[in-house]
């Protein structure tokens, strides 16, 4: 078992933040993509982040986007269409979805819409 899916999502998520907002890019965004991937809403989110939801929890209670299969490249030297064990490639989604946001790429084509 990777260490991060017993990391708490709480832990990292400023961390999603703080890279965002370096590249001239808001809180709200990064919310915004957790929302898409997730179906979390904020109210929900604030809940795993107050409660201190591991990475496995936290995936575990989402409702993962029928789009998420869209997300491809790489993040972290890693390939996440080609990732094999399951929640690692939804915690690797949500990493290459923060890392369009701090490079600058549009909304509507982060959220595949």
């Amino acid at each position: 078992m990777h260490r991060i899916f017993t990391t708490r999502f709480a832990d990292v998520y400023p961390h999603y933040v703080a890279k965002a907002e370096r590249k001239g890019r808001t809180r709200a965004e990064v919310g915004e993509i957790v929302e898409w991937l997730t179906g979390f809403d904020e109210t929900a989110l604030h809940h795993h982040l107050d409660a201190g939801t591991t990475f496995e929890d936290f995936f575990a209670q989402a409702d993962l986007n029928p789009s998420a299969s869209l997300i491809t490249g790489v993040v972290c030297h890693v390939r996440v269409e080609d990732v094999e064990d399951p929640l690692m490639q939804k915690i690797r989604y949500l990493d290459k979805l923060v890392d369009e946001l701090a490079k600058g790429k549009a909304m509507e084509k982060i959220l595949r819409s």
